[in-house]
């Protein structure tokens, strides 16, 4: 087990105290702890409104700044050495990570195990899962949470930021946070799936001249064992909810990390592993699966024979494989896109262009909402001071991009690193092709972090191409490149942003114009095409921000993945229902009916 110990800011009123993060809280009344938090959580699902359960600014957390210096103390003291996690058929350590702002190895041993073991290892785990009440299982999953945030959060922060490679704020914020929100919100949505399946029944009918009653009992099933797929640049946004998802419904999880982005789902797994254990159940209910570049094992989890569930983030290319490929288990992906943009009229384009030049920079453009297409009219966008040229829109976004690239600190907090070496190259690629094909407005240059000078950079790369130019910008260019793409007319942009939504895929699309005529055609257009559609907005809000409890993240009607985070879709079918009839005596159906 490990030993290190952890700060642990208290809840308020209370002093901070140091615990051992094996001090898990158990027993029964887990439920009873979170249910105001729980509460809440199901009221802002309702209601559709902004609500967190947590601070999202570090600053703002309880003893900051001791907390902060406790969590990075954490982070430095797993580098170099194995990560403790015992779990069965380990055979192996690898760990190849290397930290997008040192350029340098972490250094981290993780227990490589086979994955047979930890299938059967799963499978025994379950079924004492399964028969707990569902708010015995909730309330397990509540405290998994709440120890993320009071005892690990600051120390998942360095673990983000030095492999996915997102600035220090982002990590707290996006995949801390706002990852713990929208596993709250999957537990939300499972209890209402559960829920909505009553244990028994009464019933009764004549049959003829008699009367047939019947006791019925329902039990919900849950289909088996899961694989979580968790992705290099967002490894907890998507992968908490899906496992909350999962384990909520009776089922157990072998999570599956990207092999440059282990450490912050390994630190999510033993927390997962320590509270159920405290709780008094197998912590193999959740495992971890490593492997390598050279020697993959996606393919191998997704059909393997126990595996009932896939979850996948990652490249549609994977993504599509797998939905063609798992066999009989359940599939929930979500991939990329090309995220489009229909620029056609603005009152006030210089802030619409401040917009698209923040969500353009935020984490270098490696987030799965990020805006790529900008489709608008050859002959300018509409503005009340007359039309503005292609070439001016284009040299405006690129004024907007360079006040921030240009500042390297606030270039630090929003632009960040890249997470790949591989997206550094792609850049390469596309300046040339761009240049062949188009016109480049914008090169993709890097900019010297204040503190990790060796941090791998580069900001937005904007090139100007044609419609004709669809084999250059019809799928998603994972990293910080942007198109401007000039179309015959308005109507015309915004037929080839659905058509390309419709075909490559996409999660987010935002327009800019006045008509309503066209803003009612554009909403249509982009329901049927299924990308979820932001209009004229503008403020200090990144346009592809997306809030738990209120906004559903991703439709499933397009190639860009088939499952939304989060709906009772996401966990419905992660169950399914047994019943049991038999007779019953007919007075107590009378009675009942």
């Amino acid at each position: 087990m490990n030993t290190t110990t952890h700060f642990v800011p208290e809840r308020s009123g209370d002093k901070p105290s140091v615990t051992a993060p094996s001090e898990a809280a158990c027993g029964a009344d887990l439920y009873a702890r979170h249910l105001p938090r729980f509460e809440a959580a199901q009221a802002a699902c309702r209601d559709r409104g902004h609500w967190s359960a947590f601070v999202d600014h570090p600053e703002l957390y309880p003893s900051a700044v001791e907390a902060r210096r406790a969590g990075g103390a954490a982070y430095q003291a797993q580098l170099g050495r194995p990560f403790e996690l015992s779990q069965p058929g380990t055979s192996a350590w690898l760990g190849e990570e290397t930290s997008p702002y040192t350029g340098q190895p972490l250094g981290i041993a993780y227990p490589q195990a086979d994955a047979d073991a930890l299938f059967t290892a799963a499978r025994a785990a379950m079924p004492d899962w399964a028969r707990a009440e569902v708010n015995t299982r909730l309330g397990v999953l509540m405290e998994v949470v709440d120890v993320l945030y009071r005892q690990h959060l600051f120390e998942l922060a360095f673990a983000v930021m030095h492999t996915a490679g997102q600035s220090f704020n982002m990590a707290f914020t996006g995949s801390g946070v706002n990852a713990l929100d929208r596993a709250i919100e999957a537990l939300v949505h499972a209890h209402q799936a559960l829920q909505n399946v009553p244990s028994q029944a009464r019933w009764a009918r004549p049959f003829g001249t008699a009367e047939i009653c019947l006791e019925k009992t329902y039990r919900k099933v849950p289909r088996g064992v899961a694989v979580c797929f968790a992705c290099a640049t967002f490894p907890t946004w998507n992968a908490w909810p899906s496992m909350m998802a999962s384990l909520a419904t009776g089922n157990a999880v072998i999570v599956k990390p990207h092999p440059a982005c282990v450490l912050p789902m390994a630190i999510s797994v033993r927390v997962f592993r320590q509270v159920l254990q405290a709780a008094g159940f197998d912590p193999n209910l959740v495992t971890l699966c490593l492997d390598s570049v050279a020697e993959p094992q996606g393919k191998r989890l997704v059909q393997h024979p126990s595996t009932a569930i896939v979850d996948f983030t990652g490249s549609a290319r994977f993504g599509q494989w797998v939905e063609r490929n798992a066999g009989q288990a359940l599939v929930f992906t979500e991939t990329s896109g090309c995220n489009t943009v229909v620029l056609a009229e603005a009152d006030d384009l210089d802030a619409a262009l401040r917009s698209l030049a923040t969500s353009l920079c935020l984490f270098s453009a490696q987030m799965c909402t990020s805006p790529q297409n900008i489709y608008l009219p050859h002959d300018g966008v509409l503005t009340p001071q007359g039309r503005v040229s292609v070439q001016q829109v284009g040299e405006r976004l690129v004024h907007f991009i360079d006040q921030i690239a240009g500042d390297p600190r606030r270039a630090a907090m929003m632009l960040a690193t890249l997470q790949s070496a591989q997206t550094q190259a792609l850049l390469e690629e596309l300046t040339g092709e761009g240049a062949r094909r188009g016109q480049v407005l914008r090169h993709a240059t890097p900019y010297v972090h204040p503190e990790f000078p060796q941090a791998r950079t580069a900001s937005p790369l904007l090139i100007k191409v044609n419609r004709s130019e669809r084999a250059l910008y019809g799928e998603e260019r994972f990293g910080p490149v942007a198109f401007l793409i000039v179309c015959e007319d308005a109507q015309a942009a915004l037929q080839q942003a659905c058509a390309d939504v419709t075909e490559f895929g996409g999660l987010t699309a935002f327009v800019y114009a006045k008509d309503p005529g066209f803003i009612a055609q554009a909403e249509e257009a982009y329901a049927v095409a299924g990308a979820q559609l932001t209009l004229n907005l503008t403020g200090p809000m990144p346009l592809n921000f997306a809030a738990a409890y209120s906004d559903y993240h991703v439709s499933g009607l397009n190639p860009a993945g088939n499952a939304c985070l989060t709906d009772l879709a996401f966990v419905s079918a992660r169950f399914r229902i047994a019943q049991v009839r038999r007779p019953a005596r007919p007075l107590s159906c009378s009675k009942e009916g």
